[in-house]
């Protein structure tokens, strides 16, 4: 089975290039980037930040940057410099090797998953993806989850449109839900 990166050099950039008349190799839409941000939420301690930041290394492969507030807001209970979320930011191998666990695994252990509603690609292009449960992924054994958490998932494109993006993940494979079902 070839690997996502080929098959997006192979197959997919020319179907796209076909479709969307591009003549110049660097006007295909493409992958730039994918970033995995999971919110701490209030109230929740050091060692619940210390939980996300583990399993955000071992879903990725690489070390998270946990991000601070920029001001203090008395109604959220947040003090400026306090940290509210984890991010990682995934380019290169890291993130084709990312992108072929998610569309070929991770979503497949979705429980009562019916596909990808085509909203998650948005106007530019990008494709945005909220997990309820961080457990969809394999490196997370759920016997020894102490506490769940969510994860949003970004991708970054280079599509000019929703068109061209919801394209571009449809050649990847992502599984896409079917134009009726979306509405439940």
């Amino acid at each position: 089975m070839q690997t996502l990166k080929t098959q997006y050099i192979k197959d997919v950039a020319p179907m796209l290039r076909e479709r969307f008349g591009r003549t110049n190799i660097h006007e295909t839409p493409r992958i730039v980037k994918v970033t995995l941000n999971a919110g701490l939420g209030k109230g929740k301690d050091a060692k619940f930040a210390d939980v996300v930041v583990d399993t955000l290394q071992r879903i990725t492969g690489q070390a998270p940057v946990k991000t601070k507030a920029r001001k203090s807001i008395a109604g959220f209970k947040v003090r400026e410099g306090m940290v509210v979320g984890v991010m990682v930011t995934l380019r290169g191998n890291r993130m084709w090797d990312f992108l072929e666990k998610l569309g070929r695994v991770a979503f497949a252990r979705i429980r009562d998953f019916r596909g990808i509603p085509e909203t998650a690609v948005d106007k530019q292009g990008n494709f945005n993806f909220g997990f309820t449960e961080h457990t969809a992924f394999p490196e997370v054994a759920p016997d020894e989850v102490e506490s769940l958490h969510g994860l949003q998932v970004t991708i970054t494109t280079t599509a000019n449109n929703h068109e061209e993006g919801l394209a571009l993940f449809k050649g990847l494979g992502f599984p896409f839900a079917a134009k009726n079902s979306e509405k439940n």
